[in-house]
């Protein structure tokens, strides 16, 4: 009997070990922890208390499904149609969503956009900013018209100021810019950090539901595109929403990830400019290259960005190189797709003019293609560029191709028809059996490369000697 008793207190006096970054706690030392990937943050604090949680008192009685009222969960329109796209309808009272982007790529333009049109009357609209000062953020919204009597601002970094302010004006939405540069004095660490991060989501998730307030999140993002700060952050809010846009280009997407109040395949398009930002409800004209005859190079498709097909413009270029190895550009594709296709013109195309060419490909407006469908627009471009011949006016072509020059099938061609037929397309290169085609358009069904290339028009190539060039003695 002494002996068991004896066991059961050295197993209680066993220390214990935890990781200072993240929490993460195990029964031996460790020198990387396996919750965060931190080196040399697992110490000694002593062997937990075990401990046991009686039955409490209960907030609210359980009712069946079909007694709970759901109005409670309707969603309120931002003010911002492309934003409430995305949303499924707008913001859900209580729900916390997270936008995450690169530095630069507009967050705080959209969002102070938002702040200004979803405040009135009777919902009052709090931004707090970490990042910047409050007249900075007033400057900023002079110059996009941002200004509300009941947008309320204020700038602070530690969290029980933000709860404060909460108490005071009593906001219907808070945004929060952002979530890593606020801190709790109660919890270890740098702001930013994994435990902090976590203690101010938890504390904001926890008023907004008690509250019913809407809250709007700015998260930072690592160098690989991913947010930055603990998963359990994603986990944790209603909605996740990633800012896509390259800083040298007037389109931003703003795209669903996580929705629990709808559907996560919704796309956002936004113009940034000097004046702010604006939603895009027909953003296809930003893809597209507008000239009265066709040139060589040039090709168009129908991409899905979501549910949402916008028509994009593919181009080519292709010149005599004058280095051994010639040159393989991309901007806006994907560099291994175009590599294939390259492969699959020269092998089963019969196109030998490309092999010896520095090769430039690209898309115009800054969008990026980088679904299959786009494969038989690339190809087509690649091709027309080789030879010199522009690929007829008002085509647009929409294909999978595989490596042995077969075009395969996409999802949502007939709504990719109506939207080329929309813009007044009139012709289409399209993968067997496309369904219900669009009234006026004209379809031509292609099984492989080799019948999608004849509809470029028969021309001498443009690595044969022209009619003014010098002839050589």
């Amino acid at each position: 009997m002494a002996a068991r008793s004896s066991s059961r207190s050295s197993a209680k006096d066993r220390p214990s070990y935890r990781c200072t970054e993240c929490g993460w706690t195990t029964a031996k030392w460790l020198g990387r922890c396996p919750e965060c990937q931190a080196w040399g943050t697992v110490e000694e604090f002593g062997a937990p208390a075990v401990r046991t949680t009686a039955p409490g008192r209960v907030t609210s009685a359980a009712l069946p499904i079909g007694q709970v009222d759901g109005r409670q969960a309707t969603a309120r329109s931002t003010g911002v149609d492309e934003l409430d796209r995305v949303l499924g309808g707008g913001l859900v009272p209580g729900a916390v969503a997270l936008l995450a982007g690169e530095p630069g790529v507009g967050k705080s333009t959209l969002l102070l956009d938002v702040a200004a049109k979803a405040a009135s009357d009777d919902h009052r609209t709090l931004y707090v900013t970490g990042e910047e000062s409050a007249s900075q953020v007033r400057l900023r919204a002079d110059r996009i018209g941002a200004l509300s009597e009941h947008l309320y601002l204020a700038a602070e970094t530690d969290l029980s100021a933000v709860l404060g302010h909460l108490d005071s004006v009593k906001p219907s939405l808070l945004i929060l810019d952002s979530v890593q540069t606020v801190a709790s004095p109660e919890i270890d660490g740098a702001p930013g950090g994994m435990a902090q991060v976590r203690e101010v989501a938890g504390a904001l998730i926890r008023a907004s539901k008690e509250r019913g307030m809407s809250t709007l999140l700015v998260g930072h993002v690592t160098k690989d595109g991913a947010i930055a700060g603990p998963r359990l952050l994603e986990h944790l809010v209603d909605v996740v929403l990633h800012f896509e846009g390259d800083r040298h280009a007037r389109l931003r997407l703003v795209r669903g990830v996580k929705n629990r109040y709808g559907a996560t395949d919704e796309v956002g398009c936004f113009e940034l400019h000097d004046e702010g930002i604006t939603g895009l409800a027909d953003p296809s004209g930003l893809f597209l290259t507008r000239r009265a005859e066709p040139v060589p190079g040039t090709c168009l498709t129908v991409t899905l960005e979501g549910r949402r097909p916008l028509v994009a413009e593919v181009q080519a270029l292709t010149v005599d190189s004058q280095i051994p190895s010639p040159r393989r550009t991309t901007s806006g594709l994907e560099t291994s797709r175009v590599s294939m296709m390259l492969a699959v013109l020269e092998q089963r195309g019969r196109i030998s003019a490309l092999g010896k060419r520095d090769i430039y490909s690209a898309t115009v407006g800054g969008v990026k293609l980088s679904e299959p469908a786009a494969d038989l627009a690339v190809a087509l471009a690649l091709a027309s560029a080789a030879s010199d011949t522009p690929l007829p006016k008002n085509l647009v072509a929409i294909g999978e191709v595989g490596l042995a020059g077969e075009v395969r099938r996409v999802t949502g061609v007939q709504r990719r028809l109506s939207e080329a037929a929309r813009l007044g397309f009139t012709h289409a290169l399209v993968p067997s059996d496309p369904g219900r085609v669009p009234d006026g358009m004209r379809v031509l069904e292609v099984a492989d490369i080799g019948d999608a290339l004849r509809v470029l028009p028969r021309r001498e190539r443009a690595d044969r000697p022209r009619k003014d060039a010098p002839e050589q003695g």
